[in-house]
């Protein structure tokens, strides 16, 4: 039960230099959709790493069976494998990743992390029936997308890239709420510099989710750039690569040189 099949969802690790990005897909989602930005960066001699999440890339009945602490323990352990083959790390995630991405920066302690990217973060979603799956998992585990909704993408031809569940877990959505709720408790101890990217066509995430973010952080460089011809998966989308050449920019500058 996924679109797009001949996809591998798996995980994928690029080879490159000192400095290290993880890469975090979103929910329902899989590493994929963000192989292109990879690709991308690796190419600039980046080292990168990007995991496939628990419950995902198998059955969306999977999504169901985990915790959020599941997905949290899961960056946690790939951050630790990129700090171990790179001296300067970067996170970037796209949706539920962005959440995850600011999960580990809030957990950064010492201060190490050199940045954060995210894209479309899924602070506040638009569905406001998030708040009441911890109730309706019990009553409808899983709901059918429809196949003919259409789609917010500026280049509907990139649907092609995104490997995903054709069935909306709702357990797995009420997990997603309750990170989201763990996040928003930890968004006052974020100091790394973030990048931000938000598309104008984005049906996902409501518009107002970046700055409440920005609002909240403690980090003394914050950056929000709009994309006019943009959904939701914006690493993939009609203007992925303005957004690909600012990612590098972010990077470069926020990258301590010997």
């Amino acid at each position: 039960m996924s679109r797009h099949p001949w996809l591998n969802p798996g995980p994928f690790a690029l080879s490159g230099g000192p400095v290290g990005v993880l890469l975090i897909h979103g929910f329902t989602g899989s590493p994929p959709e963000m192989r292109p930005l990879g690709d991308f960066l690796a190419g600039h001699g980046y080292t990168v790493l990007a995991p496939l999440l628990p419950g995902h890339g198998t059955e969306p009945e999977d999504l169901n069976r985990v915790r959020w602490q599941d997905w949290t323990a899961a960056v946690e352990t790939a951050y630790a494998d990129l700090a171990g083959r790179t001296a300067q790390q970067f996170v970037a995630g796209l949706s539920m990743g962005g959440l995850l991405a600011l999960y580990l920066a809030g957990e950064d302690l010492p201060g190490r992390l050199r940045g954060l990217i995210l894209f479309a973060p899924g602070m506040r979603i638009a569905d406001r029936r998030l708040p009441l799956t911890p109730l309706a998992r019990y009553v409808r585990p899983l709901l059918p997308r429809d196949p003919n909704a259409p789609t917010d993408l500026g280049d509907p031809s990139a649907d092609r890239l995104l490997w995903s569940y054709e069935a909306y877990p709702v357990g797995g959505a009420s997990q997603l709420w309750r990170l989201q709720r763990a996040v928003r408790r930890r968004l006052h101890r974020v100091t790394a510099p973030i990048l931000i990217f938000q598309g104008r066509r984005d049906r996902s995430v409501r518009p107002d989710s970046p700055q409440f973010i920005l609002d909240r952080v403690s980090s003394i460089h914050k950056e929000l750039v709009w994309l006019e011809h943009s959904g939701h998966a914006l690493t993939v989308d009609r203007e992925k690569e303005t957004v690909f050449a600012a990612c590098l920019q972010f990077i470069e500058r926020w990258t301590d040189t010997p």
